[in-house]
């Protein structure tokens, strides 16, 4: 079989092509990684006027911190909530608007739309619909006997976040599960009906393997939104809150750098946040990745 070689006129002309994605990458990722593991290892005055090279101590200090290894704990419980929540209601829409016939893409748009929406608008939203004053959830909650405050109670404050990131999140892993679902041959499905499988035999049996790409890269994409792009769900609703029971990893970040003006331990948690992320996502295509059926 012979392959089609693609040739260049100007030795210089590939390179001028890759110059733009290989200067952004080394503006906006690797100067900016490599700035925040050299400011991880200094350490300023409380005035900023002295600066002293303190090698790992930053990363130790972290390590012995109570509230650091606490905000590690949330950060696991919001990532894991956030990502389960969002993909389990994304798939359930996803199945029930890929039965549909007539009115498929109209469902589509209405579910998609929520993806436009920033992360602090998302919060803001779900923070007036949970307020313990002028919500309409608390108001309903309150008549079953529920008190709901997130202003005061940890599990109300950590289950408001989750709801907030997650329902950011539905849209778009919704329209990559359609798609995955629309893949799929429908041959198939419809063999395993007339063998007498049920609807959800045929679901687990034969859909879900076939959604696992999809899902393992939703996976992915999903982690990594919990670790870094829900600070301004976080800000705009709990800010940490209350007691830190909401202070994820990447909030803690630019409280102790912004607010607490610790740019050293800022720094290092930054790299240990980036560091988490890679590890995880390593791990995620060296191990999950094996049982994904391609």
């Amino acid at each position: 079989m012979q392959t089609k070689r693609m040739t260049f006129n100007s030795r210089w002309l590939p390179y001028a092509l890759l110059a733009p994605q290989v200067i952004i990458t080394l503006v906006f990722f690797v100067w900016p990684a490599s700035q925040a593991l050299w400011q991880s290892m200094l350490r300023q005055d409380p005035f900023g006027l002295r600066t002293t090279f303190v090698w790992f101590q930053n990363f130790e200090r972290l390590f012995e911190d109570s509230h650091y290894l606490a905000s590690m704990k949330t950060t696991l419980i919001f990532a894991v909530s956030t990502t389960l929540l969002s993909m389990s209601v994304a798939l359930l829409f996803a199945v029930m608007v890929n039965r549909m016939i007539r009115s498929q893409n109209a469902y589509s748009t209405f579910l998609v739309w929520p993806y436009a929406v920033a992360p602090a608008i998302a919060g803001v939203l779900w923070w007036f619909i949970f307020n313990p004053s002028v919500g309409i959830l608390p108001y309903i909650l309150e008549g079953f006997g529920y008190d709901w405050n997130h202003r005061l109670d940890a599990g109300d404050a950590m289950i408001l976040v989750v709801v907030a990131a997650a329902w950011k999140q539905i849209s778009y892993n919704f329209l990559f599960f359609l798609a995955g679902l629309h893949s799929i041959p429908q041959s198939l499905v419809e063999a395993a009906a007339i063998d007498g499988a049920s609807r959800t035999k045929r679901f687990w049996t034969i859909i879900f393997p076939l959604l696992s790409p999809t899902t393992f890269f939703l996976m992915v994409v999903n982690v990594v939104y919990a670790m870094f792009d829900t600070f301004g769900v976080i800000h705009a609703t709990t800010e940490g809150g209350p007691a830190q029971a909401t202070n994820i990893l990447v909030y803690k970040v630019y409280r102790d750098g912004f607010v607490g003006n610790n740019l050293g331990s800022s720094a290092a948690q930054s790299v240990i946040l980036m560091v988490i992320v890679i590890a995880l996502t390593v791990v995620q295509f060296r191990w999950i990745e094996r049982r994904v059926n391609y």
